[in-house]
Formats: C-alpha cells, sequence, structure tokens
C-alpha cells in the first residue's frame, strides 16, 4: 500500500514521526543539515534520519539521488569541520573543549583516538561504518596533519557506503506502507532507550570521575 507524497509522513509517530515531518517540509537540503548536525554532535542518530529519507523518497516526496547527495555532503562538510578543529587546536584541547558539551563524553573522543592510532587511514573508512567512532574519527586525523585528500577520499567512501545502505533501506520498505508503521514504533522505542541509556552512562562515567579526582 503507498500513500501519496503529500501525506508520506502522517502515518508515523512519536520521534520518528517528528523527525519525518521535519524531513517531508524542509527536503533534501534538510536532510544534508540534519546528516551534518548528527556527524559534529549526533542529536538524532543517522541510523534514525536516513532511512526515513530513503521512505520519503520511495513515496515522491524527496529525490533520491539528492537525498544521497545531501547526506554525503553534509556528513564531509561535518567530518571537514571536526578535522580542522583538530589541525587547528591539536587533539588534547580539542577533546577538553568538546568533552564539555552536553552528552558528549570524554572517552567517546578517546576511543576514537585509540582507533586511529591502532589502524591509521583505514580507519577513516572503517570508522564511518561505526557508531561511536564514524562521528569522531576526523579529530585525530586532522591533530595528525593525515594529508586532506587521503582524508577526503576515505571520508567520502565510508560515509557513502553507510549512508547509500541506510538511505537504501527505507526506499526498500517504501513499498511496505504496514511494515514501515510497525518499524517506526520499535525504532521509536529504540532512540528512547538509546537516550536514556546514554544519559544514564553519561552520568554514572562523570559521577565515577568525580570521585576518583578527589
Amino acid at each position: 500500500m503507498q500513500v501519496p507524497a503529500a501525506g508520506a509522513a502522517d502515518g508515523l509517530g512519536g520521534l520518528v514521526g517528528v523527525a519525518a515531518q521535519a524531513i517531508d517540509r524542509l527536503g533534501e537540503w534538510g536532510v544534508g543539515a540534519f546528516t551534518l548536525a548528527e556527524t559534529i554532535l549526533p542529536p538524532i542518530p543517522s541510523e534514525v534520519i536516513l532511512p526515513l529519507a530513503g521512505y520519503l523518497a520511495k513515496q515522491g516526496a524527496l529525490n533520491l539521488l539528492l537525498v544521497f547527495a545531501t547526506s554525503l555532503l553534509g556528513a564531509y562538510a561535518g567530518a571537514l569541520f571536526l578535522y580542522w578543529l583538530g589541525a587547528k587546536l591539536g587533539l588534547e584541547r580539542s577533546i577538553r573543549g568538546l568533552s564539555k558539551l552536553p552528552l558528549v563524553d570524554r572517552e567517546d573522543f578517546e576511543h576514537a583516538a585509540e582507533w586511529f592510532r591502532r589502524h591509521g587511514r583505514s580507519s577513516i573508512f572503517f570508522g564511518r561504518l561505526l557508531p561511536g567512532v564514524r562521528s569522531l574519527i576526523s579529530l585525530p586525523a586532522g591533530a595528525s596533519a593525515m594529508p586532506l585528500g587521503t582524508f577526503s577520499l576515505y571520508t567520502l567512501a565510508g560515509s557513502g557506503l553507510w549512508n547509500g545502505a541506510l538511505i537504501g533501506l527505507g526506499y526498500a520498505l517504501g513499498t511496505q506502507y504496514r511494515l514501515i508503521e510497525q518499524y517506526s514504533r520499535f525504532l521509536n522505542y529504540a532512540v528512547y532507550v538509546a537516550l536514556a541509556v546514554t544519559v544514564v552512562l553519561l552520568v554514572v562515567r562523570r559521577a565515577k570521575r568525580a570521585k576518583a579526582n578527589r
């Protein structure tokens, strides 16, 4: 069962429904903006945004190729910002500053930096496929003066693979509207649980660190 493009996001509720309505209104460039924001500071993960964009493209509300292009551009722009920050401030100063932001923890940056030290330039490609590493791997790349051309190539390749897979999943499910409704309910639960767990872990980590520093 297919719905008209004008009401493509109407059947989706909860946080997923809000994201779908926002994408529907903002269009393809809104997808790029969401992806840019998620790359720098993940407010709503790409695992939610990109399948929804693919679904809306299937309904005719968005252009599939433009969705992919803007999502890739947003991911690359966000990666370039973090690369520049790492190159300008150095790894330690960048981590110290960014770890003060809400829902961001120093250990996440340190994990990404360790991944880069262990795997080198290949970490830029494979890191784009790993939650918790994908957004932050650009910092150590910039801090270590990785050539911009190499960084760009691996970033575009990894982000293109990740974005294309998620957009394609949403596009494929777009022909099954009832399945999308069920998927959105489960995805809502997953997003709420993930947000709650993230907040709890962050509070526990910082409490332990504050206790250890006394």
